[in-house]
């Protein structure tokens, strides 16, 4: 609000991030109804519509990919309008940063997506290849409020998707040092575009605690935020996302911060007071709050918008593919990862038979993934293999392979006695299940009494013991081939070939055309511990 009088006004900015493709408030695993979604979220942003007419409405990216339905959209049927882009669109945002998940689909499915929106996208830090001209058109917004206070925000990506995404998906575009990119564009907001309050809106995290500086992970370039409050000055608010944190009332050097978890479970809020002084309007307060969708209820303009793709997602997810004899359920996660079971081997046979190769790895993406029962449907599929994913055999040594399983081993905490317990490097800030992976081709044992990086006792392929300077073929996803979850002995190595079919694609497919799978363990691995 404007209060004329004392020259002060209010501005709001509301925040999603990592909605990852959730706009129904269900669980696509079991139809149950959850405290997620969009249809959710749009009840609180016409709440703060009717109390604040001096609003932004920003998206922090990852938004297209995630669920069945925005599965379904993209590969199946990518005629009609990008659900998630119609709902953003009614809901007037007023702009959208990319995330690395933008990718995921390529960039046909991105870039008409893209023409479909009533608001830009923006990126100031992902350009064309060879210049320094923002590929997406957009690397900043403008917007005017009352009394002529004017609001300047910047795009900006995680630099690190070229280490995940398929290389044809970001083909003809370069990641640029997000924190480099900053220092050259904020300075345009504030001198060139006289903007009186500087928001960045980036898709990336935070690399060390708020509070102390201290380092939270290794500094690779994926999260930068702490580094762009401390070493770009002129920011005022810094929009977060990528690592599904819940970040509120808290400032960086001076900077509001914030980031509203995943799946569109809150809506992040930062109201920020400026009043004017000698002709110029300056901040003079800044709070940031997360308002739940908890008992929050669903927008009904919105269910229904989403019908007609939802009826066909879900038709498309109870399709019969085939029967399971035997066990593949999860009923423990952590005994999962103990020792060699049936549905991790099988995944990795899947791999191995469209890769042509005989070593795999994979992971159980998340503690919440239920394993097939009997009869399997694509519903199944999806509850499991939860990302879109595709293969990449990379040909890689035997000492590759072996501190690939080191870097595996240090998911678990040293043990010194009673339950097992993980490594808190994966579960916090952000769980990290999925960097866990599990290996079919070979032979090995994890010792998790001995220190990190001294953990395999056992590595043999065939019954020989594997050779350092050998050279293998090894199947994993393009995720993993990339380097990402800090294997960073994947990285640059030779790419035998790829498999450009999602992996649960090909999940779906092998089942198909056997009609039955009966669970198989050979039981090739174990983690110990004296």
């Amino acid at each position: 609000m404007t209060d004329s009088g004392s020259g002060s006004i209010t501005i709001g900015i509301l925040e999603t991030s990592d909605v990852h493709g959730n706009i129904l408030p269900i669980n696509y695993a079991n139809n149950q109804e959850s405290e997620l979604g969009l249809a959710k979220i749009s009840t609180l942003i016409r709440r703060e519509r009717e109390r604040h007419p001096n609003l932004l409405v920003i998206d922090n990216g990852d938004l297209i990919q995630g669920t069945p339905l925005a599965y379904y959209h993209a590969r199946i049927d990518n005629e009609p309008v990008d659900p998630l882009v119609k709902v953003l669109n009614y809901l007037q945002y007023d702009a959208a940063v990319l995330g690395n998940h933008e990718f995921n689909y390529g960039q046909d499915v991105l870039m008409k997506a893209i023409r479909e929106s009533d608001f830009p996208w923006m990126s100031a830090n992902i350009v064309k290849s060879g210049t320094t001209e923002p590929y997406f058109g957009k690397p900043y917004l403008i917007k005017e409020f009352a009394e002529g206070v004017r609001v300047g925000v910047l795009g900006l990506t995680t630099q690190y998707i070229p280490n995940w995404e398929n290389p044809r998906h970001i083909e003809g575009t370069e990641f640029l040092d997000a924190v480099e990119s900053a220092k050259k564009w904020v300075p345009v907001l504030r001198d060139k575009e006289q903007a009186d309050l500087v928001v960045v809106s980036y898709h990336g995290g935070f690399e060390r605690d708020l509070e102390t500086g201290t380092r939270t992970e290794q500094l690779t370039g994926e999260n930068q935020g702490f580094q762009l409050c401390m070493e770009v000055p002129g920011i005022d608010v810094l929009l977060t996302g990528h690592q599904h944190r819940s970040i509120a009332g808290m400032t960086v050097n001076g900077v509001a911060v914030i980031q509203p978890g995943h799946q569109a479970r809150a809506l992040g809020k930062v109201t920020v007071t400026l009043v004017k002084h000698d002709g110029r309007w300056r901040v003079v307060n800044k709070k940031s709050d997360l308002l739940s969708v908890e008992n929050i209820e669903a927008d009904p303009v919105i269910l229904e918008m989403v019908s007609a793709y939802e009826e066909k997602t879900q038709i498309w997810l109870d399709k019969p593919i085939g029967k399971i004899k035997g066990d593949m359920r999860v009923t423990d996660p952590m005994a999962i990862r103990l020792r060699d079971n049936p549905l991790i081997e099988f995944f990795n046979k899947v791999q191995m038979e469209y890769a042509q190769t005989d070593i795999s790895n994979t992971a159980l993406f998340d503690n919440h993934s239920p394993g097939l029962g009997t009869d399997v449907t694509m519903r199944d599929i999806v509850a499991n293999y939860i990302y879109p994913n595709t293969l990449r055999v990379l040909r890689i040594t035997g000492q590759d392979i072996k501190d690939a399983l080191e870097q595996s081993a240090s998911y678990f905490a040293t043990y010194t006695g009673g339950d097992i317990q993980v490594n808190p490097e994966f579960t916090t800030p952000k769980p990290q299940h999925y960097n866990y992976d599990m290996w079919e081709g070979i032979e090995y044992r994890i010792n998790i009494s001995r220190p990190f990086g001294e953990r395999v006792e056992k590595l043999t392929y065939k019954g020989q013991p594997v050779q350092m300077d050998r050279l293998y073929e090894v199947v994993m996803n393009n995720y993993r081939a990339g380097g990402g979850g800090n294997y960073f002995m994947f990285q640059g190595k030779e790419v035998v070939r790829d498999v450009p079919t999602d992996v649960s694609e090909l999940i779906a497919n092998y089942i198909l055309e056997r009609g039955t799978i009966e669970a198989t363990c050979d039981h090739n691995w174990e983690v110990v511990h004296n």
